[in-house]
């Protein structure tokens, strides 16, 4: 406030003084002087500081609920795809393998061999090309002339791929050239004493070739489909002037649902058309379609065949269902398929390479239905795998020596026959690079007309170990083999048996260096001269060594 003041009294003093200069001289006030004692000095007195101490409020001790309440709303977020980026590692030199390989020996009896095989073609390359090439061959000098054997076989196979729409084309053509000798004439009087046999009346000489060509996906499409359509074709003769031609088509398909499902349908047709003296003809058609379900502890196979021969349809299962009872330790499984097998010179002359073609040979089919189960799994160092079943054959060929005949070559009987089946398979690893595998088959018989199931084996033993050592460099291997005595009908028609078979083999090969190497064969020790035919005995103990080649 006094500073106010002060400043009102400066103001009013200066405006007294400039009025005093404007006054006019003759008039007004009168002129004088102001004498200043002292210059006006504007302070502002000390003031008096208010000193205030800050504190803190005091504490609100009450409880408050808040409740809040958000909408629930749900965002879209694009995840982008992730990327994997590998980390480099260092390459290792992958071995390139072997295209070829050649095997070749000489044994006694004197019996040349000879193998080679070659693959044209790589993984660069969308084509590949297999040659097979193989010579077999033995003559024996013993007590039955002519005891010879002879087998020749060529085969040439490949495919190309074409480089779009993941197709390929295949094809196949091969030769073979089976010769066997009826040797088992009588040679030391009896039925032939007055009859002199020359090797060619007794030679029996199978000349087939087999073409084919096939349509099929080379690669996975899209559609999870794959298919294949092909066609063969054979023509087979031998030296009694018989032949016989087989003309199969086979389109097959499979459609995989979550790439483990497939359900598959084939439609086949397999002819035949044989001559000698008469013309027969054995054509059949096959419709077969199935399902397989995969789940975590089963799977499941539903499907039928369906087959057309002669004018007659016939609808039979091909029905299949396993369980995992402890994973791969323990499974069980059961069956119920019914099928076709044709009986042809093809077919027959491959089981017995002595029957009699020329005016003897009947083809027929054999239809077969079965109900199988069992039990299989690996347990570590054994794999196991038992089953027993029940089969019931209609038209099954049986074997029977021709008397008449003085080269005693074998005629079919046809029968219907219930099987009964026992089979198992076990192989175990009880250390490294060792392996030991064992089957038997036993089979029981009952037949409708006939009295025995003539020349087929009712029980058989196969046992095989391998050995690998010295660096894997060498191989070691033993064999057995174990056969009932067959039975049969002799020339006054009474029953007999034959004596079994007990074959004992061992053979080695040694890779003497990484494209070379050496084998030795020593089959049948125990000199066992079985007739699995009768009339017909095996060879006793051979041998057979020879060199082996890959490249």
């Amino acid at each position: 406030m006094n500073f106010i003041k002060n400043i009102f009294a400066i103001i009013i003093v200066a405006s007294s003084y400039q009025m005093a200069i404007a006054q006019p001289g003759g008039g007004g006030l009168e002129a004088g002087e102001v004498e200043v004692i002292k210059e006006f000095d504007a302070r502002l007195l000390d003031t008096e500081k208010l000193k205030v101490l800050p504190g803190l409020p005091p504490l609100d001790t009450a409880s408050r609920k808040l409740n809040y309440t958000i909408p629930l709303k749900t965002v879209p977020i694009d995840y982008p795809d992730p990327s994997l980026r590998p980390i480099a590692i260092r390459k290792d030199k992958i071995d390139k393998g072997f295209r070829g390989f050649l095997k070749a020996g000489y044994g006694y009896p004197s019996s040349p061999y000879g193998e080679f095989g070659y693959n044209f073609g790589g993984e660069k390359k969308n084509y590949n090309l297999g040659v097979h090439l193989l010579h077999n061959s033995a003559s024996f000098n013993n007590d039955f002339e002519n005891q010879r054997y002879s087998l020749t076989d060529a085969l040439l196979k490949g495919a190309y791929y074409l480089e779009e729409g993941g197709m390929a084309v295949g094809g196949k053509i091969g030769y073979t050239v089976d010769q066997v000798h009826y040797f088992g004439y009588d040679q030391t009087g009896g039925i032939a004493a007055d009859t002199f046999l020359e090797r060619d009346q007794i030679k029996q000489q199978f000349n087939t070739l087999g073409v084919g060509v096939n349509l099929f996906n080379g690669e996975r499409n899209d559609l999870d489909i794959s298919y294949n359509a092909g066609v063969d074709f054979y023509t087979m003769k031998d030296n009694f002037a018989s032949d016989e031609l087989g003309f199969n088509l086979n389109l097959s398909g499979t459609k995989w649902f979550n790439e483990k499902n497939p359900f598959t349908l084939t439609v086949r047709t397999d002819f035949t058309t044989y001559n000698d003296t008469i013309k027969q003809q054995l054509n059949n058609f096959y419709l077969q379609p199935n399902f397989t379900f995969h789940g975590d502890k089963f799977r499941v196979k539903l499907g039928a065949n369906l087959v057309s021969f002669d004018d007659n349809f016939d609808l039979l299962p091909d029905l299949e269902a396993s369980y995992a009872v402890l994973g791969a330790r323990l499974a069980v499984f059961g069956g119920w398929k019914g099928d076709y097998v044709k009986n042809n010179m093809n077919t027959l002359s491959d089981y017995n390479p002595y029957i009699s073609t020329y005016g003897k040979l009947d083809l027929r089919n054999t239809v077969y239905n079965q109900f199988y189960g069992g039990v299989r799994g690996n347990l570590g160092i054994i794999e196991y795998n038992g089953q027993v079943g029940y089969k019931k054959a209609n038209d099954l060929a049986l074997f029977q020596s021709d008397t008449t005949d003085l080269r005693r070559r074998f005629i079919t009987v046809y029968d219907t026959v219930d099987i009964i089946n026992i089979e198992g398979v076990i192989t175990a690893r009880p250390f490294k690079n060792f392996e030991l595998t064992a089957a038997v088959t036993q089979n029981i018989y009952t037949l409708k007309n006939q009295e025995k199931a003539w020349h087929l084996p009712n029980f058989d033993l196969n046992v095989s170990a391998t050995y690998l050592t010295m660096e894997d460099k060498l191989r070691l291997k033993a064999e057995l083999y174990v056969e009932n005595g067959v039975p049969y009908l002799d020339e006054d028609g009474e029953a007999g048996n034959l004596n079994g078979l007990f074959d004992l083999s061992f053979g080695a090969d040694y890779q003497v260096a990484k494209n070379f190497g050496i084998f030795l064969n020593l089959n049948n020790v125990a000199a066992n001269k079985r007739e699995r035919w009768v009339n017909y005995p095996t060879y006793g103990i051979n041998v057979l060594g020879g060199i082996t080649a890959r490249f």
